[in-house]
């Protein structure tokens, strides 16, 4: 029966069907409504950015890698697979890609190494941490340019600080620059000198390993370097997984160091040992202006790079400890 007022079933408004126990549940359907399309507005820029700048690009350049383009008539001939069999004629791509995978072995383990020596450092240090965090990844906020001038100087054999401080200590320093074995190690000692990104992901993992362990394995008799691989290691293990991770992709795409240090004079002429894969892309394709060429090469260098990632994700992963997965 229906009141005065106009109202029916406890009171609410004719035509209203929801009631009290569902009204919450319509207000956080319209509040979760409202701060998605919140959140989408704030990505937005990303996305509009990645699609464009990134994803555009790749699809571009998968195009164009198909095809002989001209840069000055901005036309592009297809040529089939042309290009990609090139990768497989061209002598100089075999010797990048060595050159790149020998680097890659090389600085990868140092890296992690290093990097994980100085975060272990900066976790003991108590009083005036913050200022040698801060030391320890300047490095990093420093110019790729600034850094290779800095190290064409230091690894000078002739007059480098370096082989001057190795013959006091009475050992001939080698020719760094120019001797095709020392080539790649003075490479990697530059990527050391920026190795402070990785230490504070390893600084981080140490800081949110439990110190209650340790105290446990100390009762047990557990020396320093038993408690590094039976505690700290397996405990930051997801961080060193990632690392490695990142570090190898970064390894098979070093241009900066090996461009800076010797092929930024072209003047003179610079060791086949210091070709990497994306220093001759770079040649391929503002040098010889060959973009079609330049656009399979980096192809090439994406599948190589899924494929080694692939790998490491697929056998690395068991060796990483998931807290609470007593199956691994």
């Amino acid at each position: 029966m229906t009141s005065v007022l106009g109202r029916t079933d406890g009171g609410r408004p004719d035509g209203d069907k929801t009631s009290p126990a569902t009204q919450p549940r319509v207000r956080k359907r319209k509040y979760n409504r409202r701060e998605a399309i919140a959140g989408y507005l704030f990505i937005a820029p990303w996305v509009i950015g990645f699609l464009v700048f990134t994803l555009g690009a790749m699809i571009y350049s998968l195009v164009i890698s198909f095809s002989d383009y001209n840069l000055a008539a901005n036309t592009a001939t297809p040529v089939g697979f042309a290009n990609y069999a090139q990768l497989f004629e061209d002598p100089k791509v075999g010797l990048a890609l060595g050159n790149t995978l020998v680097y890659a072995l090389m600085a990868v383990p140092l890296e992690i190494a290093f990097a994980l020596f100085l975060a272990m450092l900066l976790a003991r240090v108590g009083r005036g941490a913050g200022f040698f965090r801060t030391f320890y990844y300047l490095p990093k906020m420093t110019p790729t340019v600034a850094t290779a001038s800095v190290f064409l100087l230091l690894l000078n054999g002739n007059s480098g600080a370096i082989n001057k401080g190795l013959s006091a200590i009475g050992i001939e320093g080698p020719q760094w620059l120019v001797d095709p074995a020392w080539v790649k190690p003075s490479i990697v000692l530059m990527t050391l000198w920026t190795v402070s990104g990785t230490m504070v992901i390893f600084l981080a993992a140490l800081k949110n390993v439990p110190r209650d362990l340790y105290e446990v394995a100390s009762l047990d008799g557990a020396g320093p370097v038993r408690q590094f691989f039976a505690i700290t290691v397996p405990m930051i293990s997801g961080a060193i997984f990632f690392n490695v991770i990142v570090l190898t992709i970064a390894a098979f795409q070093v241009f900066d160091q090996a461009y800076l240090l010797f092929w930024r004079d072209q003047s003179n002429a610079s060791p086949e040992s210091s070709l990497f894969y994306a220093v001759y892309l770079f040649q391929q394709a503002f040098r010889q202006f060959d973009f079609g060429f330049a656009a399979a090469m980096a192809w090439l260098l994406f599948m190589i790079i899924m494929l080694i990632t692939f790998i490491q994700m697929k056998f690395g992963n068991r060796f990483v400890y998931y807290e609470g997965d007593d199956n691994r």
